[in-house]
């Protein structure tokens, strides 16, 4: 079973709430395709059909609701999961869902984890690289951690889309080309120069786009973790390949055979970035792994097999 692990859905009630709450990027994500509309859905099928895609596993992210008011904050995450639930429901054969965490609000999320996680169709949560600015290894955050762990959920993040909070990418129109990857690469940095992936060996952390330039970093990140991560439990390298990749590369041979290098290709699943790759790059997104000139055996586990593993599918 071929699944797409990034995907998205934005209904446009959601959206206007976000609006309400002061949220102002909503308009890049509006008029897109990705509306929960029958007509929406029905032409996201059809490509989907084209692809060779048999599911979806829907994120909210970036707008995932981390919203400084707790209260707004919990709301819009109830308010998409519970679109999202409806959605699997109807739609058992199409999608699967990363449910929304209200971080930066540790007891909103925990509470959000326990009410949600034993929907059908709900395989993980969904969080952003940052959370309100705040990094995803803030001790502050442990507890949620701790439950996610205890509970051995998927944890797939996506970057928050704000530019690394930098200036100097953010003033330049560069917060997705630049700023997206760079989010990507730095939170899973943190993840591996903190010990997440050790401390929480039940945690299995979905990064998006490859993990950013982390396939091309590693080795960098090995000589000198001696230096700036002294107390990692392990060394870069390992930890790395204790985490997964999706594969959204925008067609990039180099990015997809230098993550299969650094990583292994068992670590890398299908995703796609729908809406933002649709049409002819939607179908781009699962053409250019079957070109790739990989063995056949590491193919057919990227495109089908990984994931089936890592959402306990199979």
């Amino acid at each position: 079973m071929r699944i797409d692990t990034h995907a998205h859905v934005y209904p446009s009630d959601y959206l206007d709430y976000l609006d309400s709450c002061g949220v102002t990027t909503t308009g890049s994500h509006r008029g897109l395709g990705a509306d929960d509309t029958d007509k929406e859905l029905e032409a996201r099928f059809a490509l989907m059909a084209r692809a060779g895609v048999d599911r979806q596993v829907l994120s909210a992210s970036p707008l995932t609701g981390a919203l400084p008011d707790a209260a707004q904050a919990a709301r819009a995450a109830q308010m998409i999961n519970d679109r999202y639930i409806g959605l699997v429901d109807r739609f058992h054969d199409r999608f699967l869902a990363f449910a929304a965490l209200p971080l930066p609000h540790v007891d909103a999320a925990l509470a959000e984890v326990d009410r949600v996680l034993g929907a059908p169709g709900v395989v993980g949560v969904a969080v952003t690289t940052t959370a309100a600015g705040r990094a995803l290894t803030d001790p502050t955050f442990a507890p949620v951690w701790e439950e996610l762990n205890h509970r051995g959920t998927v944890v797939y993040v996506h970057p928050a889309g704000v530019g690394a909070g930098s200036p100097h990418i953010t003033d330049h129109h560069l917060t997705w080309m630049v700023g997206a990857p760079t989010e990507d690469t730095v939170a899973a940095a943190q993840f591996i120069t903190s010990g997440v992936t050790t401390r929480y060996p039940r945690l299995r952390i979905l990064n998006s786009h490859l993990g950013g330039a982390l396939p091309v970093l590693l080795e960098r990140w090995d000589h000198l973790a001696h230096v700036e991560a002294p107390d990692a439990p392990v060394p870069p390298s390992q930890a790395a390949r204790q985490m997964w990749y999706d594969t959204v590369a925008h067609g990039s041979q180099a990015a997809l055979h230098a993550a299969v290098q650094a990583v292994g290709a068992d670590r890398l699943v299908l995703g796609s970035d729908f809406p933002y790759q649709a049409g002819e790059h939607y179908l781009d997104s699962v053409s250019y792994i079957e070109r790739s000139g990989l063995a056949a055996q590491d193919t057919d586990r990227i495109l089908a097999g990984n994931a089936e593993a890592l959402l306990g599918l199979v």
